[in-house]
């Protein structure tokens, strides 16, 4: 027993002398040169903080090789399935870039996320306990991408990569390229990122009725894909005296087709649809400084504009089965204070005001059949301190929402509300390294516009039917969690997610025709429980007493990270059964310093995820990256293997039906990557902070 405990207890103290080593290899950056001292900052694979997980996708092959929805997939704790949504440890997530809500969600999240390639990415965070300065609408967690780097005094350009292909019925091809440019001046600073993703797939899709112990095919499809995706992000900063003004712009255009097969009973179908999507993202922000740097004030105003089309056509006629659009406009203007306290350590108080207005309209061969505009005021308060190795954080925020609109043939039910969302946290510290906390939050998630839309934008045939509901009403969450962390890399945590009206997925069946729609489900609770933790190898092979005396890092060891979770969605009236997740990564540091990572994430079946029952594992796959630097580390080739074993494919049964719901997609993919990051004379180059406003605990990058 004594052995175990100092076995475990070594586990974690090892990654707390790994994360503070200094190293040359790719997980270091130069902060300051002067002369022939360097101050070296270590990046982290994974780090674990209070709020938050993060996970740096920048220096990780085996996350940054293809689109950011396929990064995303392989991240411990995280569920992500087209048909199911996208969840983390038992949190329903709200996505952000940036620092900025996406407000998509559904098949166009999907979408827009596999059509931007991970190398773009710098790091994502998870924000598992948002507080109060974050939207009330944000739900169970937010999960934050984040797609920026530091500017620099010189003018900067990283270039990269990514070619891959699938090899099933056919060869079918993914590229993606990017550049990065950015620099700083006496005057302003300035950032450009521009890239295209070129992406063929196919899928595979059946639907069947199981009856009296047998088989009734409804329908059949094989689908065969091409997406296109451009993509330019733009931020400028004016410093004015002591302030900062910063400008941003972001253009995202893509441009998707698909031809499908499909046959069931009394028909066969050849269908080509083709979808097309501009979303226009722009930002001004206004930062007074003060000669107190703990004290801020900001004014943020930002518009957003997204459009989209669909239209679905048997090939070889020129009458459209289907022809849906929709347009939505978004406008925010806030404002936000924070100073410290003087009573407290590290305390300090924060307080904000937002306005924001959602316009959004939707169409079906030019005729509108939702009118919907959302409105929402909120204000928020909250104070932080710290007493001795005592942290606490507590905060309010008011919401006011007014929600209206109107269908082709009835006006929507009206949500006017006012409500007050608390949240509250309490942290331990041991030392600096190990702390235990405890959380609590309320929040509130609105129906998504594209759950609201009436009109279909997917594939249908006579047998499958897909639309919103308009009379969706809001989610209440109240969250719950306790956790210990230790050393960055390690810890446990508990938490319930307690909801009334969770939107769902529902996928019904009326005769022989299978109905895709959203609900409210009146009650749910989710629990979770996690566990992650390092394990180097040369604990077994050096032994305790030996691994004591190494001074290691992480980009130079060997080690095996685990991590495990269990999830049970109860619901009221309903047999429901949990399942685990697990995920193993492993790193090893092969001969000429080539790092070799496998990655294997398995989710066992029979669970309950809501109203469906996983009938095969909805995650089983085995990722490979070999990567090495060249040419004084300004190049980085990787070579990788998604999926090798062929093993990841979904089935589900949805609940109360005998519908069984097969899928496959051509996940198994071989490709290499290349980042190449153009040198510069500038012996004397160092970097200055990020143009961005890294304001309380959004940690995120330039682009905001």
């Amino acid at each position: 027993m004594k052995k175990t405990y100092l076995i475990a207890l070594f586990s974690l103290g090892s990654f707390y002398t790994l994360s503070a080593q200094i190293t040359p290899e790719k997980s270091v950056e130069k902060s300051t040169e002067l002369e022939e001292v360097a101050i070296i900052k270590t990046k982290k694979a994974i780090e674990q903080k209070a709020d938050r997980t993060i996970f740096n996708f920048a220096d990780q092959p085996s996350l940054n090789t293809g689109s950011v929805l396929e990064g995303i997939k392989k991240l411990p704790g995280l569920i992500a399935s087209d048909i199911a949504g996208m969840m983390y440890q038992g949190k329903q997530l709200d996505v952000f870039m940036d620092g900025r809500p996406l407000n998509i969600s559904s098949n166009e999240l999907n979408a827009f996320l596999e059509g931007m390639p991970a190398n773009a990415i710098e790091k994502i965070e998870i924000i598992t306990q948002p507080g109060a300065e974050f939207p009330a609408t944000s739900g169970g967690a937010i999960l934050n991408i984040i797609t920026n780097k530091n500017a620099k005094n010189y003018l900067s350009a990283t270039y990269t990569n990514s070619t891959s292909f699938t090899n099933y019925d056919d060869v079918r091809w993914r590229l993606n390229n990017s550049i990065l440019l950015n620099a700083k001046n006496k005057y302003f600073g300035w950032q450009l990122n521009l890239g295209q993703n070129y992406r063929e797939s196919a899928i595979w899709n059946s639907l069947e009725k199981q009856e009296n112990t047998g088989n009734t095919l409804l329908s059949k499809t094989e689908a065969d894909r091409v997406g296109r995706n451009n993509f330019i992000k733009s931020a400028l900063t004016f410093d004015l005296g002591k302030d900062r003004l910063l400008l941003n712009y972001d253009l995202t255009q893509n441009n998707n087709d698909s031809y499908t097969l499909g046959n069931g009973p009394g028909f066969t179908a050849n269908d080509a649809s083709v979808s097309t999507g501009l979303r226009q993202d722009a930002v001004v922000t206004y930062q007074k400084k003060f000669d107190d740097t703990a004290k801020k004030l900001e004014f943020k105003f930002n518009y957003n504009n997204n459009t989209n089309d669909f239209e679905l056509n048997p090939v070889g006629t020129s009458t459209a089965t289907l022809a849906n659009s929709s347009n939505q406009n978004l406008y925010n203007i806030k404002g936000d204070y924070s100073q410290p306290l003087k009573f407290s350590d590290e305390g300090k108080i924060s307080v904000g005001a937002l306005y924001e207005e959602l316009l959004f309209d939707a169409a079906s061969k030019g005729v509108t059949n939702l009118d919907y505009k959302r409105t929402t005021t909120a204000s928020y308060v909250e104070l932080q301190s710290k007493f001795d190795k005592l942290n606490f954080i507590l905060g309010g925020r008011a919401e006011d929402y007014n929600i209206t609109g109107k269908t082709d043939v009835a006006e929507l039910t009206a949500f006017k509300q006012f409500r007050f969302f608390p949240n509250a946290s309490a942290q331990y510290n041991f030392n600096k390294m190990i702390y235990f906390n405890v959380n609590y939050n309320k929040k509130i998630t609105l129906p998504s516009t594209s759950s609201l839309n009436p009109n279909n934008t997917n594939y249908q045939n006579p047998n499958i039917d897909y639309s919103g509901n308009p009379n969706l009403q809001p989610t209440i969450y109240n969250n719950y969690e306790v956790k210990l962390s230790a050393f960055d890399y390690a810890f446990v945590s508990y938490n319930i997610s307690s909801a009334k009206n969770q939107v769902i997925n529902r996928v019904g069946l009326e005769n022989n025709l299978v109905v895709n729609t959203n609900e409210n489900l009146p009650e749910i609770k989710i629990h979770n429980f996690s566990v992650g933790m390092p394990i180097p190898y040369m604990l077994f092979t050096k032994g305790l007493a030996e691994t004591m005396k190494m001074n290691v890092n992480p980009d130079t060891m060997n080690f095996l990270y685990v991590y495990a979770g269990y999830q049970y969605h109860q619901i009221p009236e309903v047999d429901t059964k949990g399942f685990w997740m697990f995920n193993f990564m492993s790193q090893i540091v092969l001969p000429k310093k080539i790092k070799f990572v496998a990655n294997y994430n398995y989710i066992i079946p029979k669970g309950n995820y809501f109203y469906f029952i996983a009938v095969k594992p909805f995650r089983n796959a085995l990722d490979l990256s070999f990567s090495k630097k060249f040419l004084k580390e300004q190049l980085t080739l990787s070579i990788y293997a998604d999926d090798v074993l062929n093993s990841n494919s979904n089935a589900f049964n949805s609940y109360e039906t005998p519908l069984l719901i097969n899928n496959k997609m051509d996940t198994r993919k071989f490709g290499f990557s290349l980042n190449y990051k153009i040198p510069t004379k500038n012996k004397l180059a160092k970097e200055t902070p990020s143009l961005l406003n890294n304001e309380k605990k959004e940690e995120s990058g330039l682009v905001n």
